[in-house]
């Protein structure tokens, strides 16, 4: 049988029931899983065996998610967290380490932009935020000997600015780095950066993936594409002898899933920010209606994009597939099916009429969050950023009159109604 195409894989890939087996995913609602004798118990504990023990490392409901995921990107592994940030922290951190460098997209989320520019550096890793418009000469600059990736976001959230993924690619293999790509927003149906040059894949599953709200998670995939033993020098977590494992090395005990089994290993057994299993299940939900919901998502949101350009209390409308976006030719490269639901827009007279006008919708609620079924709206600059300055606003993408209006799955013209009457108050 020829392999299965995205639709597909969104229901049946991760979990093959066999005889008399469950049809539908089980929650494997265990802390912690029996074996017959000490030697079974103690070859898991060496990595010599696969198999569960113990929740936080690895749980059948978590894996069979992860494994799905792993599919629709085209990667080798996979690895559930229990949040966006979870999965971005530990892509980087399993590569980098006191004294480390890695350099980065300064259009991310405001969160991932303090967990890189503050949190990151009290552990002694450091980071240089760049441009993702800088032509590949400035990019190139801020590498360093000790610089150990390169991350940007597919759709950056909530500035909408599309990640040259080719570009950022040819940068880092020219520097023997991979590159890390967070892309939460378009989804692997929409996108796939393993095919333009990305190595490792993280997402906030929280988002799209879930699509219901209902449960906080992350994800990380590697496309066992990046050859860590070429540039061992840079990366000795992964190809010298790991203590706590006897002497271990990942690349050679493990090939193309070296940098899954350490994030594993290593840093989910000394930190837990597991994705209980309730959770995965919720997730795989999300998943099997993924390919439904994005092009509703995408069809929605050109619509409600249309009629914002064309509203003369609009100061200012950025969406990537509108024809006169910055952004357009890229999109159509990266993502010709469509990009996401998000869109971010600024009223003529600034903050005080975007509250005004957030306050009077009806419909489409205010809340911390984006990637729903249900449309939501924030205002970064009060909100998700509001602990950047207004210069790390602006580096970050984010101007104060942003509107960031998540569209979702309703119908079209009750959406642009609910607008249109908020309008008609600010």
């Amino acid at each position: 049988m020829n392999p299965l195409k995205p639709e597909s894989l969104c229901v049946q890939a991760g979990w093959a029931p066999k005889k008399g087996e469950p049809r539908v995913l089980p929650i494997y609602q265990s802390t912690t899983f029996k074996y017959e004798t000490s030697e079974q118990m103690a070859r898991l504990f060496d990595l010599e065996d696969n198999g569960y023990f113990y929740t936080r490392l690895q749980n059948p409901t978590n894996d069979a998610v992860a494994s799905k995921i792993a599919a629709l990107e085209g990667g080798v592994g996979a690895m559930l967290t229990s949040s966006g940030q979870a999965a971005n922290f530990y892509a980087v951190f399993n590569i980098c380490q006191a004294g480390d460098h890695f350099v980065c997209s300064s259009a991310i989320y405001g969160g991932t932009f303090n967990l890189f520019g503050v949190t990151m550096k009290k552990l002694g890793i450091d980071v240089t935020f760049v441009s993702p418009d800088a032509s590949e000469e400035e990019i190139g600059a801020a590498f360093r000997p000790n610089t150990k990736c390169l991350f940007g976001e597919t759709i950056s959230n909530p500035s909408l600015e599309v990640l040259d993924i080719e570009k950022f690619a040819r940068i880092a293999h020219s520097h023997g780095v991979p590159l890390i790509v967070d892309n939460t927003f378009p989804t692997p149906i929409n996108c796939r950066p393993f095919e333009w040059g990305a190595d490792i894949v993280t997402h906030s599953t929280t988002k799209y993936m879930d699509g219901h709200a209902t449960s906080v998670g992350g994800a990380i995939v590697d496309s066992g594409h990046f050859d860590w033993e070429a540039h061992a020098d840079k990366f000795p977590g992964l190809c010298t002898p790991d203590e706590s494992y006897h002497g271990l090395t990942y690349t050679k005990a493990f090939g193309k899933m070296a940098y899954m089994t350490k994030a594993t290993a290593q840093l989910m057994r000394d930190l837990g920010s597991i994705q209980s299993p309730q959770n995965a299940f919720l997730l795989n939900l999300g998943l099997e209606t993924l390919h439904l919901r994005m092009p509703q998502h995408c069809r929605n949101a050109q619509r409600v994009a249309e009629f914002l350009q064309q509203d003369e209390r609009v100061a200012w409308v950025n969406y990537c597939g509108l024809p006169d976006n910055k952004y357009y030719p890229l999109a159509q490269k990266y993502m010709p099916k469509g990009s996401c639901g998000v869109i971010s827009f600024g009223l003529k007279g600034g903050r005080d009429v975007s509250i005004r006008f957030m306050d009077a919708l009806q419909m489409i609620a205010i809340v911390t969050h984006v990637a729903d079924a249900r449309s939501c709206v924030l205002h970064p600059a009060s909100h998700t950023h509001r602990q950047l300055s207004d210069e790390q606003l602006i580096e970050a993408g984010v101007r104060p009159d942003l509107i960031r209006l998540s569209v979702g799955i309703e119908n079209a013209d009750d959406i642009i109604a609910d607008i249109c009457q908020a309008l008609n108050q600010a």
